[in-house]
């Protein structure tokens, strides 16, 4: 036998001892993973994290008020500031910012 024909054979013996293999694992998958598989990727779904809200930026909050102020809330504007415990915008801890915003978006409402 030539060296082609024994690699070809020894290759033919590897694909079907592959097969015989994925054969065995689908078995044993379905006689005791079936349940474990499911509550697995039901475990999987419950830990996946929901991304995090993207934090808003000095700049986004004083784009924002200062809209609000030409549209002639200054006043309010700074009475939410003074809310806040601040004098001006940059005083106001940044875990504030989204609040600030969403009792801004009230003052159109208002008029």
């Amino acid at each position: 036998m030539s060296k082609m024909n024994e690699m070809a054979q020894t290759i033919e013996e590897l694909r079907t001892a592959a097969a015989a293999i994925s054969d065995i694992a689908d078995w044993l998958t379905a006689q005791f993973g079936g349940a474990d598989d499911k509550q697995q990727s039901n475990n999987t779904a419950a830990e996946t994290p929901t991304p995090p809200k993207p934090t808003l930026t000095l700049e986004q909050v004083r784009a924002t008020l200062a809209e609000k102020s030409r549209a002639g809330h200054a006043a309010e504007i700074r009475a939410l500031l003074q809310k806040y415990g601040a004098a001006k915008l940059s005083q106001i801890d940044p875990a504030n910012y989204e609040a600030l915003l969403r009792d801004a978006e009230v003052l159109d409402n208002a008029t």
